[in-house]
């Protein structure tokens, strides 16, 4: 594996028998890959993915997909990879820690929600071609504007970006595509969001949530439903929105193209999501049978 950039949090190694109980595993980037030039995902699952996760699966250990996408957009994946083939129903964390839900069949368990209208206001002041979106559950997203074709899934039903934030929401999506990720993390460090919980995506894409609320946070509820302890879980992810995630969990692996944010706050790095990443950080702790490895014993290589 990669070696980490210097200036990362000093990592403990875990116990020599350690391996992980639960394994939290964000969409885009980390198990699906990205279609070049286009900021979305192909939405298939290669072989030494699906085949990976069926080991943790099979070894009793729980996974848990964790993303920004909206619960729609996250239980198509959950299909792809078979993950409610062993007999008990799935906990999925989705709209970046906002909404946790079991499936199947989809039944939203716990949800935070906080009010957009002033930060919305504070960043379309100084972006009033931006376009926003609010998730309407089961069918898609209410939109100001058509999106860049791909990026979100589901139905786009236009509205007023009043009536989509009159009402407490779980998460506003504020995208720019004529400026930068690099500008929208300026901007949003300079508003200050008060009240506001935000994360800036690979592109001008802005995550408003409810302050506090992250993948960590959602992930937080799962444990404490399942009995699992943090410091047995394995984290894996690629973007800002990982960040929070990958610094909770007892192991928090960072995928080969992350960006440097979180490549830097990383216990370990993976290879890239074209190079399956995922597949190898898993076979780690869950190796194939015939492989002829063994467990590792808690060792790292920074």
């Amino acid at each position: 594996m990669t070696t980490p950039p210097a200036g990362g949090p000093t990592w403990q190694p875990p116990r020599a028998d350690w391996r992980p109980r639960l394994v939290a595993l964000d969409i885009d980037g980390t198990l699906l890959r990205w279609v070049e030039g286009l900021g979305m995902s192909r939405e298939e699952v290669t072989p030494a993915v699906h085949d990976a996760i069926q080991r943790v699966l099979d070894a009793g250990c729980h996974v848990v997909l964790s993303s920004g996408r909206a619960l729609h957009n996250m239980t198509s994946v959950a299909d792809m990879l078979d993950l409610h083939g062993h007999g008990e129903r799935l906990w999925i964390v989705a709209a970046n820690g906002a909404v946790v839900l079991r499936y199947p069949p989809v039944e939203v368990v716990h949800e935070e929600t906080f009010d957009a209208r002033p930060a919305v206001e504070a960043v379309l002041a100084q972006h009033p071609e931006a376009l926003v979106a609010v998730e309407e559950r089961g069918r898609g997203y209410r939109v100001s504007a058509p999106f860049p074709e791909g990026e979100l899934g589901g139905e786009a039903i236009l509205a007023d970006v009043a009536d989509m934030v009159a009402e407490p929401v779980s998460r506003v999506i504020i995208r720019d595509p004529s400026a930068t990720a690099d500008d929208f993390v300026s901007l949003a460090a300079s508003l200050g969001l008060h009240g506001t919980d935000y994360v800036v995506g690979w592109t001008a894409w802005l995550d408003l949530a409810p302050v506090g609320i992250s993948k960590a946070s959602g992930l937080e509820y799962v444990i404490a439903q399942l009995g699992v302890d943090r410091a047995d879980v394995l984290a894996i992810g690629d973007g800002r929105n990982d960040i929070e995630m990958l610094e909770w969990a007892g192991r928090g692996v960072a995928m080969g193209q992350a960006v440097p944010d979180v490549l830097a706050i990383a216990d370990d790095i993976a290879p890239t999501v074209d190079d399956d990443g995922a597949a190898v950080e898993l076979s780690r702790w869950f190796p194939a049978a015939d492989s002829g490895e063994a467990s590792p014993s808690g060792g790292m290589e920074r």
